[in-house]
């Protein structure tokens, strides 16, 4: 299940404490973020079983914890596809590059005035 609103010092100790109340915990997954190491907000919680999880959504959804109430939810699916944040870049190989644009798109260099004036005359 998704826990949501939580405060910058909830650890996974305090949530396995919490939501021990209703079943056994399985795993708590609390990510951080890449960039500045710090925790995102929100949690993945899972239960021994689906009626655990049940209880546990309506006994904490809007629970106050550490000064915040928390969104407790089913969790959903993943959708298929790229990883947020994430756009572009073609397939293998890592790193992006630079890459022409195709030549359909690429304006057509212009040259001098002259070469212009020369090409018309011998067309």
């Amino acid at each position: 299940m998704f826990v949501g609103n939580l405060s910058d010092y909830t650890t996974q100790g305090d949530l396995q404490a919490l939501f021990a109340e209703v079943g056994e915990v399985v795993e708590v997954f609390l990510p951080s973020d890449r960039a500045t190491g710090r925790p995102r907000g929100f949690a993945f919680i899972e239960f021994g079983d689906d009626a655990q999880a049940a209880a546990a959504i309506e006994k904490f959804e809007g629970h106050e914890l550490e000064g915040r109430k928390i969104r407790v939810t089913e969790a959903e699916d993943r959708r298929a596809g790229p990883p947020s944040g994430f756009s572009g870049g073609g397939g293998g190989g890592g790193g992006g590059g630079y890459r022409a644009p195709a030549a359909k798109n690429r304006p057509k260099p212009k040259g001098s005035r002259r070469n212009l004036r020369g090409r018309k005359r011998s067309l």
